[in-house]
């Protein structure tokens, strides 16, 4: 017979199952709807610019044990020629045969770390951020409802590594540092995030980290604990960052 203790236990292990599920679940029904109304959607024609000036990343999101949200993030191999050794979301510039974003997004996904695309729900678009280098980025969210059937393969050409954060870290003051530059005569913030896995540290700053402080913020529902002060190219001043200069300035 088990114990009442290995009873609660397992209850609330269950419990923390189905809040988890819950969460994946009002994700799915919040965000998929928007997908058909979304500027940046499945349509063809919304590709206007040259392959090799756009590009889509994936956010894919899955339960962790303890119910919480996690983020895959890779390492770029330490041969590319750019960004080489830095940490990244799966993704890449669009090729002449993807149908959209969430295919760009997908396939890059399926090369670099071996994730069937069937595996993923996409759930939402995020706004588009530009780099200096012209080339229009489109963060694609994805739901991977089932980790356990996701067998990582790495493409050893790109990626040196695969790990996962919780998407939690990218709204707090913890484990961040930030330092403040000038681009075209404007002041901005570049957030670097410290994050530890399986005894390997990784730093995770720069648009990737931007991204990620978006995603968290719309996914999440809450702004970030910390000004953020992003480039204009990037969205600039954010609603949050005027609520807090006005605070701090009273």
């Amino acid at each position: 017979m088990e114990s009442r203790k290995h009873r609660k236990g397992k209850m609330e292990s269950h419990s923390a199952e189905v809040r988890g599920s819950q969460r994946l679940q009002a994700l799915l029904h919040h965000f998929q709807p928007s997908i058909t109304n979304n500027p940046h959607n499945l349509k063809r024609s919304h590709f206007t610019s040259k392959p090799t000036k756009r590009a889509a990343v994936l956010i894919c999101l899955f339960e962790g044990s303890d119910g919480n949200l996690r983020v895959i993030l890779t390492l770029r191999a330490s041969s590319l020629s750019r960004h080489s050794g830095e940490v990244a979301l799966p993704g890449g510039k669009r090729e002449e045969g993807d149908a959209d974003d969430v295919e760009t997004a997908l396939r890059e996904a399926k090369e670099e770390i071996g994730l069937d695309p069937s595996l993923v729900s996409v759930i939402t678009l995020l706004e588009p951020f530009h780099t200096k280098y012209g080339i229009t980025v489109i963060p694609v969210v994805g739901i991977l409802s089932n980790k356990d059937a996701f067998s990582p393969v790495l493409d050893s050409a790109e990626v040196e590594a695969i790990f996962d954060v919780p998407l939690e870290l990218f709204l707090k003051n913890e484990n961040r540092r930030a330092e403040e530059r000038e681009w075209m005569g404007e002041k901005h913030l570049v957030h670097y995030f410290d994050y530890e896995f399986e005894n390997t540290q990784y730093v995770i700053w720069a648009i990737t980290a931007a991204i990620l402080i978006r995603a968290a913020t719309v996914l999440l529902q809450r702004p970030p604990e910390f000004l953020e002060q992003r480039p204009k190219i990037w969205g600039g001043i954010t609603e949050n960052d005027m609520i807090m200069l006005q605070n701090s300035s009273k």
